[in-house]
């Protein structure tokens, strides 16, 4: 069976800086050695793209320049989530313009809203465009869990809201997603460690940080799962284990970027405030363990 759209292994992209200023070259380069590896999709100005960051006309910026690097060979899926409702709405629309394949729609953050609003919320979103919309849910972040009745509403209403990317953290809640929706719901890993335990209860892929350079290995895990040979996929996924959990030893996207740079895929790990690049001791460790996987 092929797997549905928007399912495998989505990399959810770092923004490249040098000096304060997004350094294309190293965005473009960075595209190329994602679509080299088997990459299914991109996201630009999700969380790890450091959206909390980047003005407006940035954030629109990183959408063209990844939907022209990526010249249709994958889908491009602009993260255009905001705790604001408008502003969500108008980002969407931009980046509807500008060529996104697809949206990444985080809850709202801070604000807290209860059911109603949350559904609300996404309503007006959904409204804004045709486009596939992948609702993100991320508790630890926002506050807020997008509950399984609020989902069930949306799908019900919209045909194009139909993915979500879950970073709750727990097994117990994709089940209890696919327990009540089914296929009618296709569920995304939001956290590296968790792809392979996720994908044994009915998730069909993840949107990866680790991807951003370990491309192939991710890829080639989340397709053994995707075909049912969790044997090959739990070798695959004990080798980088210490990898997806080093790679957050400090804040997302400081420790990835700094293994982007060590690598030679891009030039520069800086990050924006209120971020800061990773300290030499957790940098001296993630060495460490990507020495590892080097050999």
């Amino acid at each position: 069976m092929r797997p549905r759209l928007l399912t495998g292994t989505i990399t959810a992209l770092v923004t490249p800086f040098s000096g304060g200023q997004i350094n294309h070259s190293d965005l473009k380069r960075l595209i190329e050695h994602q679509i080299r590896g088997g990459i299914d999709g991109l996201v630009p100005v999700g969380t790890t793209g450091e959206s909390p960051t980047v003005s407006h006309e940035e954030h629109i910026e990183i959408i063209r320049a990844t939907v022209e690097a990526a010249r249709g060979r994958v889908p491009v899926i602009a993260g255009t989530g905001s705790n604001s409702t408008h502003e969500a709405v108008e980002l969407t629309m931009l980046a509807d313009a500008a060529g996104a394949d697809a949206m990444l729609v985080v809850a709202p953050y801070y604000n807290k809203p209860g059911p109603e609003g949350l559904f609300q919320h996404f309503c007006a979103i959904a409204d804004a465009t045709d486009k596939p919309i992948i609702l993100y849910s991320i508790p630890g972040r926002c506050g807020i869990e997008i509950g399984v009745p609020v989902i069930e509403r949306l799908r019900k209403r919209y045909q194009h809201v139909r993915w979500i990317k879950e970073a709750g953290g727990s097994v117990d809640r994709v089940d209890q997603i696919k327990q009540a929706m089914g296929d009618d719901i296709t569920v995304l890993s939001g956290d590296d460690s968790l792809t392979l335990p996720f994908m044994a209860v009915g998730a069909e892929g993840v949107i990866s940080v680790a991807s951003n350079l370990y491309v192939r290995e991710v890829s080639r895990m989340v397709r053994f799962a995707q075909a049912g040979n969790f044997a090959k996929a739990r070798q695959l996924h004990r080798q980088l284990y210490p990898m997806f959990k080093a790679i957050f030893v400090e804040p997302n996207p400081s420790p990835i970027k700094f293994a982007l740079v060590r690598a030679g895929v891009i030039g520069d790990a800086d990050v924006r405030l209120p971020l800061s690049e990773i300290g030499s001791a957790n940098a001296k460790l993630l060495t460490k363990v990507l020495a590892r996987l080097d050999r």
